[in-house]
């Protein structure tokens, strides 16, 4: 038998459990200040930003609505594919709308920790890594979208993730470009602009080298994979409705952009489509209100022809205006992309009016005579509430967005010219290996930005298409700004190293070091 001494009361047992508990959460504890003392600053954003998102939620019950809503929800038109239809009906089968909205600034938040993460692994300085989530998570245009029943906050979330699954290793492998290229790929099946992303994807890996062979077939594996949820779109539309295709967007908007840029008078067209062509009071109005106002000159075509044949007829409009008047093309569409860097958000004649975009201090209707009965019937149906805005916290929302709650034009003009010179870094021969990993996720993320919003102005310019640089061309300037730096840091160092004897260029760096001019020569 053991002695008594050998014998623990229970009572023993217990508090020396609980010291041990006591003890590790004190250590799990420190650890999560040590963390939050580290990356303070992304820590203090990210309240911020979950801030800013309760009180979206808070003051507009249970979310927004815009014009487009109701093809989500009920009989898509065909206008804009509808891959956020399946997510979106997934979450009012269990639950509300005040659910979707919730998610999609939980997905708001997620971008930003995702960016700054990858940022940080890329080797980015932490202050520059938060700089880069900034956008995101203050910008009151993304807050505002994220309250609303719309894919856009899902497009950019399937952005980030395709771009962090690329660039979360240093060598992206097969199964990453495979899973990447599903991501990016399902992005186009919610909105159409994502099949640019195909082409920043492929000049990536083609890049990041590892042999001309390797290069080639990860990006052909990529395309593949990228393909796939389109082509699963399409068919599931061609089994549905009998069209192959994502949807109409090519054709209809090209004819915004077209007519509102054309020189009626002098245009040569063929009888059937000079009625297309806008009196300059409707070309004033803009690219959207051509596309679809009641009193778009395209009306009476679609009362008169089947679809199939309008679309044929918009084609070869949009064609003659572009062989014919490419320089008044190109000039408007040159004025629409500069828009970006305005000093200020305002909207400018012909574009898609602002005030969709901005918060309002009673529920918005944007119709109120046809929206106002699909809002609250669709809130009827699917959960939540009647729609409601609760008055003073909608007025502090619109008072921090129009005093400057959102990215400034020079801000992004920055990120640009930094993203370009990161990417440029490329060029470089002999770059260092961390310097060459931070200009590598600077192409990705640029080429990205450059690629969908392009591609957006190219049709029509409005504030809503611009929102996805925010996840691209931010994060692209940071990382820019992070290959600038990394460079002159490398270059001071060689020239430490070789005490600048045959480097001339040294010379300026050493001065400035501190090094007197007789120590060089």
């Amino acid at each position: 038998m053991l002695g008594n001494s050998q014998v623990k009361p229970a009572g023993v047992d217990r508090q020396a459990r609980l010291a041990l508990h006591g003890q590790t959460a004190r250590r799990h504890a420190a650890k999560a200040a040590a963390v939050l003392r580290r990356h303070w600053l992304a820590a203090a954003l990210l309240a911020a930003g979950l801030v800013l998102r309760v009180l979206a939620q808070l003051a507009y019950r249970p979310a927004l609505f815009y014009i487009d809503t109701a093809r989500y929800l009920y009989n898509a038109d065909g206008n804009d594919p509808v891959g956020y239809k399946g997510p979106l009906r997934a979450i009012l089968l269990v639950a509300n709308f005040d659910a979707v909205a919730a998610i999609q600034h939980l997905l708001g938040l997620a971008m930003a920790v995702v960016i700054y993460l990858l940022l940080l692994r890329r080797g980015a300085p932490r202050w520059l890594a938060a700089l880069a989530i900034a956008p995101v998570l203050l910008d009151a245009y993304q807050l505002q979208i994220e309250q609303t029943i719309m894919p856009d906050t899902l497009f950019e979330a399937l952005i980030v993730a395709g771009l962090a699954i690329l660039l979360w290793q240093p060598r992206t492998s097969w199964r990453a470009a495979a899973a990447a290229g599903i991501v990016l790929g399902t992005s186009a099946t919610v909105a159409q602009v994502g099949e640019a992303l195909i082409l920043p994807a492929v000049i990536y890996l083609l890049a990041a080298g590892g042999g001309w062979r390797h290069a080639i077939g990860q990006a052909a594996l990529l395309c593949a994979a990228f393909a796939l949820p389109i082509l699963a779109y399409c068919a599931g539309s061609y089994l549905l409705t009998g069209d192959f295709f994502l949807s109409h967007t090519g054709v209809t908007s090209a004819y915004g952009r077209m007519a509102s840029a054309a020189d009626c008078a002098t245009l040569r067209l063929p009888t059937g489509e000079r009625g297309m062509c806008p009196a300059k009071i409707q070309q004033a109005q803009g690219p959207d209100w051509l596309e679809y106002a009641p009193g778009s000159p395209i009306l009476p075509y679609y009362v008169r022809l089947p679809r199939a044949d309008v679309d044929r007829l918009l084609s070869d409009f949009n064609h003659r205006v572009l062989a014919q008047q490419p320089l008044r093309v190109l000039a408007a569409y040159r004025h629409d992309v500069l828009k970006l860097f305005a000093l200020t958000r305002t909207g400018s004649p012909g574009d898609t009016p602002i005030s969709r975009w901005q918060f309002q201090t009673t529920y918005p209707y944007y119709t109120s005579q046809t929206t106002m009965p699909v809002v609250k019937t669709a809130a009827d149906r699917f959960g939540g509430g009647v729609p409601t805005a609760w008055r003073p916290v909608a007025a502090f929302l619109r008072s921090y967005q129009l005093g400057g709650g959102y990215t400034p034009g020079p801000l992004l003009a920055v990120f640009t010219l930094a993203g370009l010179a990161g990417s440029a870094a490329l060029l470089r021969r002999r770059a260092e290996p961390g310097t060459r990993q931070l200009a590598l996720a600077c192409l990705l993320f640029f080429t990205s930005a450059v690629s969908v919003t392009l591609i957006s102005d190219l049709f029509e310019f409005s504030w809503r298409y611009q929102l996805p640089a925010l996840v691209t061309l931010a994060p692209a300037g940071a990382l820019g700004i992070s290959v600038i730096i990394g460079s002159i840091r490398s270059q001071r160092s060689s020239c430490r190293k070789t005490s600048g004897a045959a480097l001339p260029e040294c010379r300026d760096v050493l001065h400035r070091d501190g090094m007197q001019g007789e120590d060089v020569a």
